[in-house]
């Protein structure tokens, strides 16, 4: 059975929404600005003070560029944006926004500016402190833009940026948050769930809006998977193996259960950290600890309790760059890309 990441119906309608406006179909190597959250994250949360943070061992353990040294990624392996990177023939990865000396590379490859914990709303992952929330990942491609007039000037900065593609993944941890009890001091009261669906819908359409006016022409908008089956939400929720969480998932609905993935075995629990609080991913004294990774990462779709493994990611990013309109409409990535 298929794993299949979709917004509510009424949330964003799609699975995947590509929007494209005056579109100039010319050859270029592939340049991607990345927004979102952990998902995508490629190190920014490295200079942040953050409880959000994945660059001790194990994570990155597959990652073949870093020789399975940590990066920040919050995966054993690539994410999905690297995974379609590649495919589509980027050198490189977008090298993370607050990593020192990155502007040179905004011409030439794109810039990564998502975060691990944030959020489509400002207040979203407060308990981990630090954390860039999309306004922030806007304003900061913003400046991004700012280099780019000064290196390639006004008109040329336009003609790059429409053919430049924007990917957008976030939303979960608005979710997330929203589901997690309420904790004294730091919660607000809860809004009701077609409220929030709402809010959601208007604040990142008004981002979408923002990078729009800044010369973005080719928009991927990836959906919020069905949070309801990741470890986190099963273990809150207090899930039996094999099942998800209705009540999480009625908050984002799914047609299609995540289990049964083509070739992976195991989607109950996750590779490296423990089922249950804290969730810690980190490598114990010795390999055959508990919070060590498992060995076999191919067979697990998720790396940690909120987070899929490479091999997951491989399937998702294959149907999003190739898939056909139950997956991606009105088009897959790769046919955007070639625009």
């Amino acid at each position: 059975m298929e794993i299949t990441y979709s917004f509510p119906q009424k949330l964003f309608n799609f699975t995947l929404l590509i929007w494209v406006s005056h579109l100039q179909a010319t050859a270029q190597s592939f340049t991607n600005f990345i927004f979102g959250d952990s998902l995508v994250d490629a190190g920014n949360n490295n200079y942040l003070f953050t409880l959000s943070k994945a660059d001790s061992s194990p994570y990155g353990i597959d990652f073949r560029p870093s020789n399975g040294q940590p990066t920040g990624r919050f995966t054993n392996g690539r994410t999905i944006s690297d995974i379609v990177g590649e495919a589509l023939g980027a050198k490189s990865a977008p090298t993370p926004y607050l990593e020192p000396n990155t502007e040179v590379n905004t011409i030439h490859s794109g810039i990564n500016y998502a975060s691990g914990s944030a959020g489509i709303f400002d207040d979203t992952g407060l308990l981990f402190i630090g954390r860039v929330p999309l306004r922030e990942q806007v304003s900061y491609f913003e400046k991004s833009r700012d280099y780019m007039v000064r290196m390639i000037g006004e008109n040329g900065t336009k003609e790059m940026l429409k053919k430049s593609m924007f990917t957008i993944t976030i939303g979960s941890n608005d979710i997330l948050n929203y589901i997690q009890p309420s904790i004294p001091f730091f919660t607000q009261d809860k809004l009701p769930i077609d409220v929030l669906q709402d809010s959601m819908v208007f604040h990142l359409t008004t981002h979408l809006k923002r990078l729009h006016e800044l010369g973005g022409r080719k928009f991927v908008v990836v959906g919020v998977g069905p949070l309801g089956c990741i470890p986190f939400a099963r273990a809150l929720n207090l899930i039996p193996a094999g099942k998800c969480s209705d009540s999480v998932n009625q908050i984002n609905p799914n047609e299609n259960e995540c289990f049964g993935v083509e070739g992976l075995e195991n989607a109950d629990k996750p590779c490296c950290g423990g089922y249950f609080p804290p969730f810690t991913c980190f490598k114990g004294p010795n390999q055959n600890s508990s919070q060590a990774a498992c060995e076999d990462r191919s067979k697990f779709v998720f790396w940690d309790a909120y987070h899929p493994t490479e091999a997951a990611n491989l399937i998702v990013a294959k149907a999003l760059l190739d898939g056909d309109q139950t997956v991606a409409t009105p088009f897959n990535i790769r046919y955007l890309s070639h625009l």
